[in-house]
């Protein structure tokens, strides 16, 4: 228990009682100290709801405390890889003891002001960590566990060895109950479809990440929770890639569209795509050039059209070899990528002919993505549909002061972090970008803006199939 200065100016009645309780400590803590320390037992702290999922917000709420009372709520998580990270904010109890985090200004810590959600997106390592780690959910059949606690005073280091007043076990997960998992090998992918309850059918989406390659289901298996069918899709660690050394060509990627369209709880004739980075490099190229796909829409997020037309995706990615002389490093040894495709090129035989574009396209961009140059990309994707004739068909969110790695609500920011490119294969600091306060905004409303933008597009015109159950369709208002 954290022990507070000498009393001074006591009655004697205060001081006899003070000595009764405390008569084995060597300090007499003072008389609003110890009142609270008696009290230890009755602080109150809910978390509500305590399990639900990632994109879902909760309520902190810590009562019978003493008016006026300053306090840290702190959180702590223990990541799958072993890495731990905590975020605290500082407040002080109103007239009635209480403190809501979803309405009372934090006063400092990891976030200050009005942040209901600032013990999730201001996550930071703890004090003596490794530099370069993010945080990334591997197993999404198992929940983000987040412990909420509670300590007397302002505190800002040394959690692990104070006494907590309370303490919450809450559970964050990408997958609700219901959702199922389904690995696909079919075709010689390596891929997870993830299917809302019920029989469906429900729109598709065919869901591709970017350089650092790897099957990331995370997305996918979130996006299923708002209805949708969601196909994660690993195009550059995949099977075929280990096996025979070679990049995967189109007609890996049509294999996954065609599987994916011909499940039978698919809606065929509804299929989306969603791209992160070199994911959106894909997204374009299919869209814009393949007989294959008939999209019904596709969101591309901090990517950019910029690409060798006709090109396979080995030559894409020799092409950003050949222009890997244009990266940055910084004073910090941290890799700045952006460079790469800039300035955007005027011959057309490198990018994507969006004006070609027949459905609508969203784009989600960071205007301070140090690893794409999104915000450019985003502005001759605009000029080049007006004069198609086509931009009617086009959307823009740009938020300023925000990073690259746009993820679900509340992933905590990262502005660097370390990384190995599956073409050079060369360990290294990306510096992503990014302020985290603009940043974790950014990404809680991208994240409702594309959910809304993929339903009106994959659900227009019908009524959904899923009854979504209550934690499933709660997006962050």
């Amino acid at each position: 228990m954290p022990k507070t200065p000498g009393n001074h100016h006591l009655s004697p009645a205060t001081v006899l009682l003070l000595v009764t309780n405390q008569a084995q400590q060597n300090e007499v803590s003072t008389w609003s100290a110890h009142l609270t320390m008696d009290r230890k037992q009755c602080v109150s702290l809910s978390v509500q709801p305590s399990r639900g999922l990632i994109d879902q917000k909760f309520i902190v709420l810590v009562q019978n405390l003493l008016p006026g009372f300053k306090l840290t709520v702190h959180a702590f998580h223990q990541c799958e890889q072993g890495n731990k990270w905590e975020a605290y904010g500082h407040y002080t109890a109103d007239a009635t003891g209480t403190v809501n985090v979803s309405e009372d200004l934090s006063l400092g810590g990891t976030y200050s002001g009005v942040e209901p959600m600032g013990l999730l997106w201001s996550l930071i390592p703890v004090p003596g960590s490794k530099p370069g780690q993010m945080i990334r959910r591997l197993n999404v059949q198992t929940p983000m566990e987040v412990t909420i606690s509670v300590y007397q005073g302002h505190q800002t280091e040394g959690f692990v060895d104070l006494v907590s007043l309370a303490s919450v076990l809450v559970e964050r997960w990408h997958m609700a109950p219901g959702i199922r998992r389904i690995p696909i090998t079919e075709g010689g992918l390596t891929a997870t479809l993830f299917l809302p309850p019920g029989p469906g059918p429900f729109p598709g989406i065919l869901d591709l990440w970017g350089g650092g390659g790897k099957l990331v289901e995370y997305r996918s298996a979130l996006l299923a929770c708002h209805g949708f069918a969601s196909l994660a899709l690993d195009y550059l660690t995949n099977k075929v890639t280990i096996e025979t050394g070679n990049f995967v060509d189109n007609k890996y990627f049509e294999t996954a569209y065609n599987v994916l369209q011909q499940h039978p709880q698919v809606l065929g004739s509804r299929i989306a795509m969603v791209g992160l980075s070199l994911g959106c490099t894909i997204t374009f190229k299919m869209a814009v050039y393949s007989d294959v796909f008939k999209l019904r829409c596709a969101v591309c997020i901090s990517g950019s059209h910029v690409q060798p037309v006709g090109g396979s995706l080995e030559q894409i990615m020799d092409f950003f070899k050949e222009n890997a002389w244009k990266t940055r490093v910084t004073e910090e040894n941290q890799t700045i990528y952006r460079d790469l495709l800039l300035p955007i090129p005027a011959d057309t035989s490198f990018k994507a002919d969006v004006g070609r574009l027949q459905c609508p396209l969203l784009l989600v961009v960071g205007e301070d993505d140090q690893n794409w140059p999104a915000y450019e990309s985003a502005m001759d994707i605009q000029e080049m549909m007006e004069g198609a004739g086509n931009s009617h068909l086009l959307t823009v969110l740009s938020y300023p002061n925000t990073g690259h790695l746009i993820e679900p609500p509340f992933t905590p920011h990262t502005r660097a972090s370390n990384f190995k490119s599956v073409s050079s294969r060369h360990k290294l600091t990306a510096l992503w970008g990014g302020e985290k306060v603009a940043h974790s905004h950014a990404q809680e409303d991208a994240w409702r803006k594309m959910l809304l933008f993929l339903r009106e597009n994959l659900y227009a015109g019908r009524n959904p199939v899923l009854t979504p159950f209550p934690t499933c369709d709660e997006v962050a208002n």
